[in-house]
């Protein structure tokens, strides 16, 4: 905000996908529903300035990308919290289980999500905007198996000729998770290390919805206070008393 320092007020922008929305699995309607009990939400009141949520259900990093473009357009930040790689990472699952032997590539390939994730923090810090990269929850490879397979006895069978193992399921996404850990690194990024916090915990799958992916209530309770943490450590002067 013009004539303003960092210190006295700031505006915000979380840009990322259904997590960061606040999407959580809800059993009792089987299906997805946007819960208030998200991290952003849980955090908002106890920061100086404004935070404005422009995440989206099924983004991706390209288009996260778009949409924040056009939201600079008419508006500068302070700050952009970039949260991406969970649908990144993913496939066409129903089309895998169709045609197991065939070539199948994720929505954004490895090496095009780490060339676009560092386009976009350069573009960003050009602008005179910080960028914080997020690291991704862990995933519950057995209870996402089931969720892409629709607890379909042939559709799995198909999906596991084409996958060899669940376990590569935990592995693949944890491969877009260390590009992020690798490019903060290497363009000296502000992180938080979300998946960390998760990986605390003994069994970290009690804080994961039915699906396997998504953060539950009290994942998002552990992600906010992971986020809480690093400013009280960092950038004290960000929260309110």
């Amino acid at each position: 905000m013009a004539g303003m320092t960092l210190e006295n007020y700031y505006d915000i922008v979380v840009a990322g996908d259904s997590i960061s929305k606040g999407v959580v699995y809800s059993k009792e309607k089987s299906k997805y529903v946007i819960s208030d009990v998200n991290y952003v939400n849980l955090l908002k009141d106890n920061i100086k300035g404004t935070v404005k949520n422009i995440a989206k259900f099924g983004n991706t990093l390209l288009k996260g990308i778009d949409i924040l473009k056009r939201y600079l357009l008419k508006d500068k930040p302070d700050i952009v919290l970039i949260e991406f790689g969970g649908n990144d990472c993913d496939f066409d699952w129903e089309e895998i289980a169709k045609n197991p032997y065939d070539e199948h590539s994720p929505k954004t390939d490895f090496y095009i999500f780490k060339e676009k994730l560092k386009e976009l923090i350069k573009s960003l810090e050009d602008a005179n905007i910080i960028p914080v990269l997020m690291t991704l929850p862990p995933l519950d490879a057995d209870r996402y198996f089931k969720w892409i397979s629709k607890n379909s006895e042939e559709m799995g069978k198909n999906i596991l000729k084409w996958l060899g193992s669940v376990t590569k399921i935990y592995w693949w996404q944890e491969k877009y998770n260390s590009a992020i850990l690798s490019i903060a690194e290497e363009t000296k990024t502000r992180l938080i290390d979300i998946r960390s916090a998760f990986l605390d915990y003994p069994d970290f799958r009690q804080f994961i919805c039915t699906d396997g992916i998504h953060p539950n209530e009290k994942g998002h309770k552990i992600i906010a206070h992971k986020i809480y943490e690093y400013l009280q450590r960092n950038y004290a002067y960000l929260l309110k008393e």
